[in-house]
């Protein structure tokens, strides 16, 4: 099967996301769960990019038609003469999409190292990234979270670059892609059943036909960018005005002089608590700015910041600065 300017367009989005200078040969690694949207990734590829890519398939254990989905996939690659690799993960108790995304990124990452592939690429396309930016809406999530997926990123913990390359195109072309192709692909009913909340946000942005799924997926690319350029200007922030104290007598600590907007600060707390070796989540982070603001001290990720007005040699006027320590080991009660 010939997809011709298909699979030249789904080549041009490609390079855009991963040059040829970065690949220095290695294979791209594709995702493929047996649903429409992955099968046509794998269509798309397997003719853009001849004996440049693998496939892997991960079971996540949770329904038993998966092991016939995972075959499906293998058949295929099988026929298109591509390398092919089941992954099978086994999921924490806790939330169930949450669990099963973490498991399945960690498994591709794994394959990707062993393998040494140059990337992963993923089947995510426009109606994906609608349904992300109008459930992060509705949760009242902040920039980060309305930037939606991104079109290129990193696996987290790991160095595996994840791309996604369908982030423009409509569920319904890559549809039509496999329908072409003559294949009847997978469907998982966790996709349209009510209990999830992306299905109940898919199922009304269907019925809305006065949305416009690509031009929603282009405002999330537009929150993106200007997410991106408020992490350079934090990168500024904590080169700037954060300083690291070592001390013979108690733990290292840093000063940080507080006086950019709310949003960069809360990107130059979360990263004193990890330089501290604590953890904390943005939301944590923007409670404890507002306590600091209010000059109450703050407790998060086993960090205290303690927050003052002291004049700063290098900008020669009163500020707020804050300094941020281990929290003190807590005494036994007896």
């Amino acid at each position: 099967m010939q997809l011709g300017p298909a699979a030249a367009r789904f080549a041009a989005g490609l390079a855009a996301l991963w040059p040829a200078e970065e690949r220095e040969g290695r294979a791209l690694g594709l995702a493929v769960s047996g649903g429409p949207d992955s099968l046509a990734l794998l269509l798309l590829a397997a003719e853009a990019l001849p004996g440049g890519i693998a496939v892997a398939s991960v079971d996540h254990g949770l329904r038993p038609e998966a092991a016939a989905e995972v075959a499906l996939v293998e058949r295929i690659a099988g026929a298109l003469g591509v390398p092919f690799t089941p992954l099978a993960v086994t999921l924490a108790p806790g939330n169930l999409m949450a669990g099963a995304r973490t498991a399945r990124y960690g498994a591709l990452a794994r394959w990707a190292g062993e393998a040494g592939l140059g990337a992963i690429a993923t089947a995510h396309h426009a109606d994906d990234q609608a349904e992300t930016l109008l459930m992060r809406l509705n949760r009242g999530s902040g920039l980060a979270g309305l930037a939606g997926v991104r079109p290129r990123g990193v696996i987290e913990d790991s160095d595996v670059t994840v791309l996604r390359p369908l982030i423009g195109w409509r569920k319904a072309e890559l549809a039509a892609v496999v329908a072409a192709a003559g294949i009847v692909p997978a469907e998982d009913p966790s996709n349209t059943s009510s209990a999830f909340e992306r299905a109940r946000i898919r199922a009304q942005l269907a019925a809305a036909d006065w949305l416009d799924p690509v031009a929603i997926a282009a405002s999330a690319a537009h929150i993106a960018e200007g997410w991106q350029a408020l992490e350079w200007y934090a990168e500024l922030d904590w080169h700037e005005m954060v300083l690291r104290e070592e001390s013979d007598t108690a733990a290292p600590g840093f000063t940080y002089c507080a006086n950019v907007p709310r949003v960069i600060a809360i990107e130059t707390i979360l990263r004193i608590i990890r330089e501290l070796g604590g953890h904390a989540t943005r939301a944590e982070a923007a409670r404890a700015w507002d306590r600091l603001w209010a000059g109450e001290n703050a407790s998060l990720g086993g960090v205290l910041a303690v927050p003052g007005v002291e004049r700063v040699e290098k900008v020669g006027v009163p500020m707020r600065v804050w300094r941020f320590r281990p929290e003190p080991a807590r005494g036994s009660v007896n």
